[in-house]
């Protein structure tokens, strides 16, 4: 009896594990149409009784503006082009803080938040942050930074029911991705750390402040676009 249900648990591990390998490879070409954080979202607002309007259009890589894509690495993770998915100075430093009692600082990398918005749900539970990692080195695996890059512009959460840059660009600027200015892209990447707390169309002084910061780290930065294609083309 319990050989059986040894081996029955080891074929649904099996099949789990196949089914998330072919999950992960479909979308290293494909579209991104629904995300985790999507449902999330969705859910929360059947439970409380809310209207939920959903506005995403994806659009591929060469229709982004590159201030954009400079933008959201210099505002979340000015390592990007060179960690291994996680960056573990800043994980450090992290642990070091919260263990003071001070309020949680977290240390994810975008391709930590591509995993974690694409395939999973929020919050702080060990078991979601064990599987976080395991997509997270899986999509770096497969993917390839281009590629986590690509899908977080066009999944992350910009204010409530907006999704990726195309559908924040045209609602708040009336524009496409591919038109944003570095004012206009350094504002969007100013409200991430929180976008249903602060606003593109209303800006407090905090999210003004924080704009004019990733302006300053997007041109000290090196170009994005030029390290990702270095890093195709190796």
């Amino acid at each position: 009896m319990l050989k059986s249900f040894g081996l029955l648990l080891l074929k649904l591990l099996r099949w789990s594990l196949l089914l998330v390998l072919t999950w992960v490879l479909l979308l290293s070409f494909l579209p991104v149409p629904y995300t985790g954080l999507m449902l999330e979202r969705q859910i929360e607002s059947w439970w409380l009784g809310q209207e939920y309007k959903r506005q995403h259009h994806w659009v591929p890589y060469d229709q982004i503006s590159r201030h954009a894509k400079q933008a959201v690495v210099a505002a979340e993770d000015q390592k990007f082009a060179d960690h291994y998915g996680f960056d573990m100075a800043a994980i450090e430093k992290a642990l070091v803080y919260n263990s003071k009692g001070n309020k949680v600082r977290g240390a994810s990398t975008i391709s930590q938040q591509t995993a974690k918005n694409v395939f999973l749900w929020s919050g702080r539970s060990w078991l979601r942050k064990g599987l976080e990692s395991g997509f997270t080195v899986l999509i770096e695996l497969v993917w390839g930074k281009q590629r986590i890059l690509e899908v977080y512009l066009n999944s992350v959460e910009f204010g409530p029911g907006i999704y990726g840059v195309e559908a924040a660009a045209g609602h708040f600027f009336g524009k496409s991705a591919a038109r944003l200015s570095r004012q206009e892209a350094a504002l969007l990447a100013a409200v991430l750390p929180n976008p249903l707390r602060f606003k593109v169309n209303r800006p407090s002084p905090y999210v003004y402040k924080r704009q004019q910061w990733v302006l300053k780290q997007m041109r000290q930065l090196r170009s994005v676009e030029q390290e990702l294609a270095g890093e195709t083309a190796r």
